[in-house]
């Protein structure tokens, strides 16, 4: 049963974890009455996390939408995860049933597998370019390869996963090169882990994001091609560090991940 119909209650969540202050942190609020762009764009301002979801429930599923403490965005991994989290905590929704989110980046869908949840996202794609001229004075490292991809990413490739633990990015000077939108991956040396990551969107207000869910639309194609594997495990080198568990399935992306909720709050205004 849902806790309040006040448009005043918010979660905080920690997303791709099972710790308390590990993985990314997302504010999820319910809104069961009708509220504006800008007070939820505010709302994302005041809680300053990479993002917050806002969530309304519909006869059939949900809709969600996705603010950063600068702008709306239409698709977000940790916050849906951290979303459908809090429908299944609050048992808006029961653990065996499949939950249908509506967003702004395509039509999703969540189920729960014992501690796990999954999450149905679409395939980005994804286009080699030509390696960005200002991208290691920028980053700190030349990278083997560059992609683009939906909304804006880019994508570079590392010799190592050392050059993407040690790299030190200059995030004024990546906005200006325009490479405001940007992740970062390479082969993991551990046998448990196929790829690492580190992703980074200044442009965006999010000058290094935890746990990046939705980069795993464009990484886990790349990563099955080159792997010959459609059934990856990805570790994120941000500080709070995050795991990933993602499988292809046709022109689908599968992302399992765990969450944990922090606080529960209530709005004063």
């Amino acid at each position: 049963m849902l806790k309040t119909t006040d448009n005043k209650t918010i979660f905080q969540v920690d997303a791709f974890t099972d710790e308390p202050f590990k993985g990314n942190p997302a504010g999820v609020m319910i809104i069961t009455e009708e509220m504006s762009a800008d007070r939820m764009q505010n709302i994302a301002l005041e809680m300053n996390l990479s993002e917050t979801a806002f969530i309304i429930p519909k006869e059939t599923g949900f809709s969600i939408r996705y603010f950063t403490p600068e702008k709306e965005v239409p698709l977000c991994g940790h916050a849906t995860l951290a979303s459908s989290h809090i429908i299944y905590e609050l048992g808006l929704k029961q653990e065996h049933e499949t939950i249908d989110l509506k967003a702004e980046g395509g039509n999703l869908t969540v189920t729960k597998e014992e501690d796990w949840i999954v999450m149905n996202f679409p395939q980005y794609p994804i286009q080699k370019i030509n390696i960005h001229k200002d991208f290691k004075r920028s980053v700190g490292f030349e990278p083997v390869e560059m992609y683009s991809s939906s909304y804006d990413w880019i994508i570079a490739i590392a010799e190592n996963e050392n050059e993407i633990f040690n790299a030190e990015p200059d995030f004024e000077l990546m906005k200006r090169c325009g490479l405001g939108h940007t992740m970062i991956t390479s082969r993991c040396d551990s046998e448990e882990v196929d790829f690492v990551v580190r992703c980074f969107a200044p442009i965006a207000g999010i000058n290094e994001d935890p746990v990046t869910g939705s980069a795993h639309c464009a990484l886990t194609p790349l990563w099955s091609d080159k792997l010959g594997k459609t059934a990856l495990n990805s570790f994120q080198l941000s500080k709070r560090t995050g795991r990933l568990k993602v499988r292809l399935n046709g022109d689908r992306v599968e992302i399992k991940g765990k969450a944990l909720t922090i606080f529960e709050a209530k709005m004063k205004i």
